[in-house]
């Protein structure tokens, strides 16, 4: 999964000093930094980690360390905690919080900021369709990953499945060995 870029105030906190120092730095050249649209730098975390090293300044392991955050979203308690149990068991990378419907999915994906969201699409009050939708459509969470499960095996709801936005999908009953395959694959 390729790793969201850094703010220049993120920088910043890091080296403890003013954003107009780092913004003072990129433009002598000292730091790469790319600009957005609306006149925004972002710093990748690699070319930070270059800046850091070539300027001798400490390195904060912790900080580079890429973060697996997961959302498990399903109004199937079991559901819920056998995937959670199950991805505990195969790696302690893995960040877990869970939600049991998608209005309590997309309040999460707010706080939480996960990287992948494994969900269940027929859900009440919002469902798992209208979720990919308000998540795809948003600037700040189009970039979360999205495991779609259904247990309707028909083309249709396959079709819809796809067409949904969701990054991959999986059919319910759950292959726990598939899952886990699937979610480390969207890690890569």
């Amino acid at each position: 999964m390729k790793s969201r870029p850094l703010t220049t105030g993120e920088v910043a906190r890091y080296c403890h000093v003013t954003t107009n120092g780092v913004k003072k730095w990129i433009a002598e050249g000292k730091l790469k930094a790319f600009q957005l649209p609306g006149g925004h730098y972002r710093i990748s975390k690699r070319d930070f980690r270059e800046f850091l090293e070539y300027y001798k300044i400490p390195i904060e392991e912790e900080f580079f360390i890429e973060s697996r955050k997961i959302l498990i979203v399903d109004d199937e308690p079991t559901i819920v905690e056998l995937i959670k149990a199950t991805l505990e068991k195969e790696t302690e990378d893995y960040l877990i919080e869970t939600a049991v419907d998608g209005y309590d999915a997309l309040v999460k994906v707010g706080d939480f900021k996960p990287d992948l969201l494994i969900l269940d699409m027929k859900m009440p009050r919002v469902d798992g369709y209208e979720v990919c939708k308000r998540i795809l459509e948003n600037p700040q969470t189009n970039h979360i990953r999205i495991l779609a499960m259904t247990g309707q095996a028909e083309e249709e709801a396959i079709e819809r499945m796809k067409n949904s936005g969701a990054t991959a999908y999986i059919l319910k009953p759950l292959d726990l060995t598939k899952l886990k395959q699937m979610v480390a694959d969207l890690f890569d």
